[in-house]
């Protein structure tokens, strides 16, 4: 009898831990088969017309915007003739082309003059003075300084300054203003639409045209039209 209950007691105690064992298995095995039915319904396959509502939108930006605003610009001339020559040789190929020019900072020159008087009639006297002593001068018309003297325009500064010791030495208070002195160069514009029409009649006109430069740049970098 006692070996029963003993034996009994054993399958009993063999019964609870096998089913704590299998207990946390069976739990596991639930909670991802849950998950993954969870996760299976949130997938569905998508139509062609779900594919179009969440493809993103392409930027609607212009084909003038896309290939970007640049002309070649050919120069730079020294003479407009030159320029409307290269001109007329695009225009008759049907390439648009159009002569442009710029003014660039080339220097100063220094204006040597006598300020005002109260009076047109007491610059005149003035003038005849400077004449007299052989001082070329001259009335100044309009401007800021109208009825003032000009005692010339000098491209240097230490002739400027010969000059202005010359009359401190006669008894004059000369005034100097530098005055920006600019270039003007001819440069040919072509179109964004037109540049590889372009390209082949570059190889001509560098022979044509020694020195010739070509550059890539903003339609308007050079902007005054002739």
């Amino acid at each position: 009898m006692r070996w029963l209950f003993l034996l009994f007691l054993v399958l009993n105690l063999f019964y609870y831990v096998w089913h704590q064992q299998k207990a946390p298995l069976r739990a596991k095995e639930v909670e991802s088969v849950e998950l993954r039915q969870a996760s299976q319904q949130g997938v569905r396959l998508l139509s062609s017309a779900d594919r179009a509502r969440m493809r993103p939108e392409a930027s609607a930006v212009p084909e003038s915007a896309a290939a970007g605003e640049s002309c070649l610009f050919l120069g730079s001339f020294q003479q407009a003739s030159e320029a409307q020559q290269v001109e007329q040789r695009f225009t008759a190929l049907d390439i648009q082309a159009q002569v442009r020019s710029v003014d660039a900072a080339a220097g100063l020159d220094y204006w040597v003059y006598l300020a005002p008087l109260a009076s047109r009639q007491a610059s005149l006297r003035q003038l005849k003075e400077l004449q007299a002593r052989r001082i070329d001068s001259y009335i100044i018309t309009q401007g800021d300084l109208a009825n003032g003297i000009s005692l010339g325009i000098f491209p240097r500064s230490d002739s400027a300054e010969s000059v202005m010791q010359r009359l401190r030495d006669a008894g004059y208070e000369p005034l100097l203003r530098e005055l920006p002195r600019a270039q003007r160069s001819f440069w040919v514009r072509i179109t964004p639409e037109s540049r590889r029409l372009a390209d082949d009649a570059l190889q001509q006109l560098a022979v044509d045209f020694k020195d010739l430069q070509h550059q890539i740049m903003p339609c308007e970098s050079v902007a005054t039209p002739q």
